[in-house]
């Protein structure tokens, strides 16, 4: 079970209009030098924004990375931009957050290399997912998402706390 009485921010953040949320779970090999390929399924997904690059970091709750497409980074990072690195939450916050933060692009292979230092980070090895989220790419690895997907969570009552109040009917939405 999931119970956390600690406040989340979250940073809302669209793709825009050249596609849909990221969807799609994919078994990949990362090789000796620390590269993999990019699934095909998730590249056509991001074919709009694919050849700009993504920006890879640390995830804030799990022992995973997150790729983020440079453009979602961009709006992300002007949010955290704004924020007065005078006060010291704000500061560490930032410093924190961001100093994973890795710009990588595909070489022409179509392969994404990954940092040492995330890999570290993440405990990944050669078998890795890789995840469509929504506006993001999630990676992890192999064995780290099989022991997170048998976390025991009522995920029929963390649907309720999460979603409970969105209105699925609302046209504003569409």
């Amino acid at each position: 079970m999931v119970k956390s009485g600690k406040k989340v921010i979250i940073f809302a953040q669209t793709l825009g209009d050249p596609m849909n949320s990221l969807i799609g779970e994919y078994d990949c090999k990362v090789d000796a030098k620390g590269r993999f390929m990019f699934p095909v399924d998730l590249r056509k997904q991001l074919e709009a924004v694919f050849e700009k690059g993504f920006v890879i970091n640390r995830n804030l709750h799990q022992k995973c990375l997150v790729l983020y497409p440079m453009a979602e980074w961009e709006k992300l990072n002007k949010k955290l931009s704004k924020l007065n690195r005078l006060i010291k939450a704000n500061d560490v916050f930032v410093r924190r957050f961001t100093g994973g933060a890795t710009n990588v692009s595909a070489d022409n292979a179509g392969r994404l290399l990954i940092p040492k230092s995330l890999t570290d980070y993440s405990g990944i090895g050669a078998d890795i997912k890789v995840l469509g989220s929504n506006n993001v790419v999630e990676i992890w690895d192999k064995k780290l998402y099989e022991e997170f997907l048998s976390q025991d969570i009522d995920i029929e009552k963390l649907a309720e706390e999460v979603l409970g109040g969105l209105n699925f009917n609302d046209p504003a939405d569409e």
